[in-house]
């Protein structure tokens, strides 16, 4: 049991609030009385990921242009959903089919982690998609220019330690998706 005691939150405003970007200023008091009053809060859609296995025991990647780092990264088919309007294994799916044309016969969820729980309000829903078949083109946003990638099972791991996949939430899935595939062999 821990003694740790929550925030007291006195008062919140959104200070920026676009379709893009909700920022909330909350002031809050600490459990030792002092108060804060500009801890900003990024609200933010939640996150479906996926960790796509093809028969032939390759995952499909996705490499993209991401501009809060200025690079063009390899990470697993995700994207943003609301919780209230749509279930994370649909919003998984669907991200799946349009950033590469494959589709999932069946999803199973992995774990719902915080992304950063610290600034951001969101949770990121990790999926396992097992016999991924390529049905369709993709169905891109204005905003994405994506390729698909696949990589043997056997050399994902070794991209990691190498640095070639660097996305956290890519990268937990990973790990988690190796060890279903692991468990599941027996």
């Amino acid at each position: 049991m821990t003694d740790l005691k929550k925030w007291k939150l006195l008062q919140s405003r959104l200070v920026i609030s676009n379709q893009w970007c909700q920022v909330r200023q909350d002031e809050v008091e600490l459990p030792n009385g002092k108060i804060i009053d500009d801890f900003f809060i990024n609200v933010r859609p939640d996150i479906a990921l996926v960790f796509p296995v093809t028969a032939q025991q390759e995952i499909v990647f996705v490499r993209q242009y991401r501009h809060g780092v200025g690079e063009v990264l390899l990470e697993l088919p995700a994207g943003a959903f609301n919780p209230q309007e749509e279930m994370a294994e649909v919003a998984a799916s669907r991200e799946l089919t349009e950033e590469t044309g494959y589709v999932a016969e069946k999803l199973i969820k992995l774990a719902t982690l915080y992304g950063n729980p610290v600034k951001d309000t969101n949770y990121i829903h990790l999926f396992i998609a097992e016999n991924v078949i390529k049905s369709q083109l993709q169905e891109l946003d204005i905003t994405e220019e994506i390729e698909v990638v696949l990589i043997p099972v056997a050399e994902v791991l070794e991209r990691v330690l190498i640095g070639e996949i660097s996305v956290c939430g890519t990268i937990t899935a990973i790990f988690l998706g190796l060890e279903y595939l692991q468990k599941s062999k027996f």
